[in-house]
C-alpha cells in the first residue's frame, strides 16, 4: 500500500468534538454545588449586618437572585456553545474576555477559601483557618491523579443536604409566627450597603453558563430545567430559614454557622450536629469544585494562548500540574492573610459581581444573538443593577479592590509576558513526520484505509504493536487505527480548536514506526476528553471497527480507586458484537 497521504507536518490545530452528554439533572447538581452552598454563610452574614431587619434584605436578595437566574436562562439559550463570561465575550473582545475570566478566577479563589473555612466552622474545629489550609492541600494532592470519581460523592452529599434542609424547614414552619422583624433604620445608602454585603448569594450562577457547550440539546431547555429547581431551593429555603433565624430569642453571633444554630434550637443539638456535618462536607465539596473550576479556566485560557503553555501542561495522569498548584496555593495565601468570613465575603463579591455584570451587559448589547426584546430589557436592567453593586463594593471595600486589582494585574502581566516570549523565542521545529487525525477526519479516509481494528495506546508498548500486527495479518488486513486519548481536566473547559500535545504525536509516531516494520499501515487518531474509556468505545462505534485492542493497565491501587479503570469502562460499554483484546 502507498504511504498514507495524511503524513505531513506534526502540529496543526484540530477541532475538538465536545460531548453533549450533560443532562439537566447533572447540570442542576453541578449548579447546586456552587450556588446552593451560599445559604450556609449568607444567613449568618445577613444577621450580623442587619439583625432583625435582615428579613427585608433577604427578601430583596431573593428577588435579585430570581432575576439573575432568569437572565442566565436567557444567556444559556443565547450561547449554546459556551455562555460563561470568557466564552461569551471572546467573540467580541479577547482582552475583555480575559478580564472577565480573571474576575471569575478571583471568585473561584475566594470560593475555595471561604467554603473550606466555613466548613470547619460548621464542623466545630478550633483554628478553622489552618484546617481549611490543610484541606486545600489534601484536595490538591488527591487531584494530582487527575479526574476523580468525586462527582458521585458530591451528588450524594447534595441530596442529603437538601433532604435535611427540607426537614429543618418543616420543623421551623410552625414557629414562624414568632418571627421578630425590625424596620431598617438610617439613610438609604446604609440600607443599600447592607444589601450589597449579602450579594455573594449570587455566587455560583456563572457555573451553569460555562457548561452549555457540553449540555444535551436543545441547550435552552436543558439549562432552564437545571436552573429552575436550584433557584427555587436557594430562594425559598433561604427565606424560610432566614425567618426562623429571626424567631430565635436573644440570638447573637454565629455568623459562620447559623444553620447549625437553627437546627439546634428547633429540632435539637443532635440534629444540629448532623446538619453541621453534612453542610461541612457540602462546603468541602464546593471547595473541590472551585479548585477544579480554577484549573479548568486556566487550562482553557492556556489552550487559547491567553496564558503561557505551562498552564495546560499535563502530568501523566492528565491533570494540568502547574494550574493545579496555582489553584491550591492562591486560596491558601488568601486564608493566611484573611480568615474572617465577613471580610472574605467582600473579596468574594467583587469578583463574581464583576463577572456577572460583564456577561449580562455583553449579552444585552450583542445584536447577533437571537433573544426577544423583553429578554434584552431584563438583561439590561439586571446589568445596570449589578454595575451599581460593583461600584458600591469598589467604593466601600478597599481590600476587595486591592485583591481583585492584584489578580487582574498579575493575570494580564502573565498574559503579556507569555505573548512576548512566544514572539521572540527561537522556534526549533520538531519533525515527527505525522499529522494526526480526528475521528471525523478519519471517517472520510476509511474507504482508502480499510481495517477493522482499533489500537488504543497511552505509553510505548512493543508487545501491543506486535500483537495488533499479528491480529491484523490474521484477518488479512494491512491497516490498523491507532488512537491516543489526550485527557483534559474535569469541568467545562473544552477549547473549540487545540493542538495535539508533543507527547501524543510522539506516541502515535512511535506506534506508526513499529507497525511499519511489520508491514502494517497505522492510521493515527487523536481525541481530547475526560473519559478515555468512553472515547475509545465511541471511536470504535463511529468508525465501525469490530475489535478494540488495549494494553493491560499499570495503574496503582490508589489511582484506580480515585479515577476508575479505563479497561473496566471499555468492557462495560463496548457492544457485545465487538471484540476486546487485552495485551500484556
Amino acid at each position: 500500500m502507498a504511504a498514507p497521504f495524511f503524513i505531513a507536518m506534526a502540529f496543526v490545530l484540530k477541532k475538538v468534538e465536545r460531548p453533549r452528554e450533560l443532562k439537566w439533572y447533572q447540570a442542576g447538581s453541578m449548579l447546586y454545588g456552587d450556588w446552593g452552598t451560599s445559604k450556609a454563610y449568607v444567613l449568618g452574614i445577613a444577621f450580623a449586618l442587619a439583625g432583625h431587619a435582615s428579613m427585608f434584605f433577604l427578601i430583596a436578595m431573593s428577588v435579585l437572585t430570581t432575576v439573575i437566574g432568569f437572565c442566565y436562562m436567557i444567556i444559556c439559550k443565547a450561547y449554546p456553545d459556551g455562555g460563561g463570561v470568557y466564552s461569551a465575550l471572546r467573540t467580541r473582545s479577547k482582552t475583555l474576555a480575559v478580564v472577565g475570566a480573571l474576575l471569575l478566577i478571583a471568585d473561584y479563589v475566594v470560593t475555595a477559601s471561604l467554603s473550606s473555612l466555613d466548613a470547619f466552622h460548621y464542623l466545630g474545629f478550633a483554628h478553622p483557618e489552618w484546617w481549611a489550609v490543610g484541606s486545600l492541600v489534601v484536595i490538591g494532592l488527591l487531584n494530582v491523579f487527575g479526574p476523580t470519581k468525586s462527582g458521585n460523592v458530591a451528588t450524594l452529599i447534595a441530596v442529603l443536604a437538601v433532604s435535611l434542609l427540607l426537614v429543618l424547614c418543616a420543623a421551623v414552619f410552625p414557629h414562624l409566627k414568632n418571627v421578630q422583624v425590625s424596620i431598617p433604620e438610617g439613610p438609604f445608602f446604609s440600607h443599600w450597603t447592607t444589601f450589597v454585603g449579602i450579594v455573594l448569594a449570587l455566587s455560583g450562577v456563572e457555573a451553569i453558563a460555562n457548561a452549555t457547550g457540553i449540555m444535551v440539546e436543545p441547550v435552552g431547555r436543558t439549562a432552564r430545567r437545571a436552573i429552575f429547581p436550584v433557584l427555587i431551593e436557594v430562594t425559598v429555603i433561604s427565606l424560610i430559614l432566614g425567618a426562623a433565624m429571626n424567631a430565635i430569642p436573644g440570638l447573637k453571633g454565629h455568623t459562620e454557622d447559623m444553620i447549625r444554630v437553627i437546627g439546634d434550637y428547633y429540632v435539637g443539638p443532635w440534629f444540629g450536629n448532623v446538619i453541621a456535618l453534612v453542610l461541612g462536607f457540602l462546603l468541602l465539596s464546593a471547595c473541590n469544585t472551585a479548585i477544579m473550576d480554577l484549573v479548568s479556566i486556566m487550562f482553557l485560557m492556556s489552550k487559547d494562548k491567553e496564558l503561557p503553555p505551562v498552564f495546560s501542561g499535563l502530568n501523566r495522569f492528565g491533570m494540568p500540574w502547574f494550574s493545579l498548584i496555582a489553584a491550591v496555593c492562591v486560596p491558601c495565601v488568601v486564608l493566611v492573610l484573611e480568615h474572617d468570613v465577613t471580610h472574605l465575603a467582600a473579596l468574594y463579591a467583587i469578583g463574581v459581581v464583576g463577572a456577572i455584570t460583564l456577561n449580562l451587559a455583553s449579552c444585552c448589547t450583542n445584536w447577533h444573538v437571537d433573544i426577544k426584546k423583553y429578554e434584552r430589557a431584563v438583561l439590561g436592567f439586571a446589568a445596570a443593577a449589578m454595575v451599581l453593586i460593583e461600584l458600591t463594593i469598589i467604593y466601600q471595600k478597599h481590600n476587595a479592590v486591592i485583591f481583585v486589582s492584584s489578580i487582574l494585574a498579575i493575570g494580564l502581566s502573565v498574559r503579556a509576558a507569555g505573548r512576548w516570549v512566544e514572539k521572540v523565542r527561537v522556534v526549533v521545529p520538531e519533525v515527527l513526520g505525522i499529522n494526526v487525525l480526528t475521528v471525523e477526519e478519519a471517517r472520510d479516509l476509511m474507504p482508502l484505509y480499510k481495517g477493522s481494528t482499533l489500537v488504543a495506546i497511552k505509553t510505548p508498548s512493543a508487545s501491543l504493536v506486535e500483537e495488533a500486527s499479528l491480529h491484523a495479518r490474521g484477518k488479512k488486513e494491512s491497516v490498523v487505527y491507532t488512537l491516543f486519548v489526550e485527557e483534559k481536566p474535569p469541568g467545562w473547559a473544552y477549547p473549540s480548536e487545540v493542538e495535539p500535545s508533543s507527547h501524543a504525536v510522539k506516541m502515535l509516531n512511535e506506534a506508526m514506526q513499529g507497525f511499519e516494520k511489520s508491514g502494517i499501515t497505522s492510521v493515527p487518531l487523536w481525541a481530547l476528553g475526560e473519559d478515555a474509556g468512553s472515547i475509545i468505545v465511541k471511536t470504535s462505534r463511529d468508525l465501525g471497527l469490530d475489535t478494540v485492542m488495549i494494553g493491560a493497565t499499570r495503574r496503582g491501587r490508589l489511582e484506580r480507586l480515585l479515577r476508575g479503570e479505563v479497561l473496566k469502562t471499555i468492557s462495560e460499554k463496548l457492544p457485545k458484537e465487538k471484540h476486546l483484546v487485552i495485551c500484556n
